[in-house]
């Protein structure tokens, strides 16, 4: 319940607007309710990214392919990213905190943040190199493909749930999928 609460009050004011009364209004608690279950606000946060980034992580998971050795790096990335974009658009809020912790929190808010999308870097990098087997220099190319794939991942995750666009999860998906495979593949 108060997670809950603290989602929408999060989601809605960014960690510099969120105070442990207002997450305690939004619950219909009293403040001393909330600090029973959380020390302070960032506490209160890192919860609330604990519980969020598993729904994003097994979104991202699912969507990337099961044998990334079939089929070309331009359909993994289409089809992944469209499951990935049309979840992060029915989920815009657990999408919003995330971006949102990054800025204005508590250091250790934001390296949690950073350690989580350090972790899925990662495992695009792995599915890069089944992906690509031939790929010159993987221990060099592959983490700058792995990251370039990440931030436009973000940046269209970005635009569903932050700034809002009128393009659809499979629209944007298509436009990253065409630099893909236009540019991956010459690597």
């Amino acid at each position: 319940m108060i997670l809950d609460a603290a989602l929408e009050v999060f989601s809605a004011n960014g960690y510099a607007g969120t105070t442990m009364q207002s997450v305690a209004d939004a619950a219909g608690v009293t403040k001393p309710v909330v600090y029973d279950c959380f020390a302070n606000r960032d506490e209160l946060l890192l919860a609330l990214l604990a519980r969020e980034e598993q729904h994003l992580i097994i979104s991202i998971v699912a969507a990337l392919p099961a044998d990334p050795s079939v089929g070309t790096p331009e359909e993994h990335v289409l089809d992944g990213l469209t499951a990935f974009l049309t979840s992060a658009a029915k989920h815009p809020q657990s999408w919003r905190i995330v971006f949102g912790a990054q800025y204005g929190a508590a250091p250790v808010v934001a390296e949690r943040v950073r350690a989580a999308r350090a972790f899925l870097v990662e495992g695009l990098r792995l599915t890069l190199l089944k992906s690509l087997p031939g790929v010159t220099d993987p221990d060099a190319n592959l983490p700058v493909l792995a990251e370039l794939l990440a931030s436009m991942t973000e940046a269209c995750a970005r635009m569903l749930v932050v700034d809002g666009t009128d393009r659809s999860p499979a629209e944007l998906a298509k436009v990253v999928s065409q630099v893909v495979g236009g540019g991956f593949g010459n690597v």
